[in-house]
């Protein structure tokens, strides 16, 4: 029995040679695919990584790009609208300068209006008053220059009378 077990053994084994050869060829291909599309994925590689280098500088160079004309445009509308805000601070300013002066011209006319009913004089007022107080100066001066003689008499007769009313209380 043994050599019957031999038997079926040694011809057992031409029968799966017969099957294996072609799992084992296709293993071998499939082997060989990958090893193919291993080379195939480096050398592709490498050419994508020079393609995604060259897109990268090229994305730099239009990011660059559109910084610059946005950086242009952004400046343009910022000095577009200083401009305009300037002009409407100075808009406002002068209207804040108006209406102060307004308010000031209120004020002083209601100031002039108390001090009048108190009776205080304006500054018109003493105004004329210091010019008729100078011409009546200057009259005076010319009145004096023409009687000089009689006004020294006068102050020593005025003198007497004083220094007389002492004694004459004392006696």
């Amino acid at each position: 029995m043994a050599k019957k077990t031999l038997k079926k053994k040694v011809q057992a084994k031409p029968e799966i040679g017969k099957f294996a050869a072609p799992v084992v060829d296709s293993a071998k291909e499939i082997w060989l695919a990958g090893l193919g599309a291993f080379s195939v994925a480096q050398q592709e590689g490498g050419k994508l990584i020079e393609q995604g280098n060259k897109l990268f500088e090229k994305l730099v160079s239009e990011g660059e790009k559109l910084e610059k004309k946005t950086r242009d445009l952004t400046e343009t509308t910022v000095g577009d609208l200083r401009g305009g805000v300037e002009s409407r601070v100075d808009s406002v300013k002068q209207q804040a300068v108006d209406n102060w002066d307004k308010l000031e011209g209120i004020f002083e006319d209601r100031v002039a209006r108390v001090l009048g009913r108190l009776g205080v004089p304006t500054a018109d007022d003493v105004n004329k008053l210091s010019k008729r107080v100078a011409d009546l100066s200057k009259q005076v001066s010319a009145m004096s220059k023409t009687n000089g003689a009689k006004k020294p008499a006068a102050r020593k007769t005025a003198t007497k009378a004083k220094t007389a009313a002492p004694k004459a209380a004392a006696s």
